[in-house]
């Protein structure tokens, strides 16, 4: 197994049996282009698996329409999803609900450029966590490269199961 190019997520379990994923990473553009990379169509398709259809404001409902080549990969029958823009905070705090899911986005300013730090609640809705857990760790891949870089890898290349296997020994630690 080749050791992941960024470091694992952790997992995390609440004492109400709720789980949330928390990663960090460091990217080397200011917190304003990260944000457009987080928040803007063109720059979401090299990087998570729909788009965000709506005002960008705190509590606007939002569509989150899955992108053609990923529903046709992996064969998505609801190919568009709910949600709602909880915290709209440029360049620095963007959370919203999709599904039933909760990302929160944090950027803060770093002598390197920006340090990232992502925190999803996790609804209960999804596959297992370590499944959950290596799809964001692909999403946050793909980030880095489109923020740090300028392009990434298609999405579709992407190939989650070294993640799906650290990830399924954290969740079992």
């Amino acid at each position: 197994m080749n050791q992941p190019a960024h470091p694992l997520g952790e997992i995390v379990r609440h004492g109400n049996g709720d789980t949330s994923l928390r990663f960090e990473r460091q990217l080397a553009r200011p917190p304003e282009r990260v944000w457009r990379a987080l928040t803007e169509s063109d720059q979401l398709r090299h990087w998570m698996p729909c788009d965000i259809v709506g005002a960008r404001a705190a509590g606007a409902e939002v569509a989150a329409p899955f992108w053609e080549d990923i529903v046709a990969k992996y064969g998505i029958e609801d190919t568009v999803l709910t949600g709602r823009i909880v915290t709209w905070r440029p360049p620095s705090t963007f959370a919203w609900e999709w599904d039933d899911e909760l990302l929160t986005y944090d950027l803060e300013p770093s002598p390197a450029g920006t340090q990232l730090k992502l925190n999803v609640d996790l609804g209960s809705k999804g596959p297992d966590v370590h499944l959950v857990a290596a799809g964001y760790h692909i999403c946050l891949d793909q980030l880095c490269a489109l923020v740090d870089t300028g392009e990434a890898p298609p999405f579709t290349n992407a190939d989650p199961s070294q993640y799906e296997a650290l990830y399924a020994q954290l969740a079992d630690d």
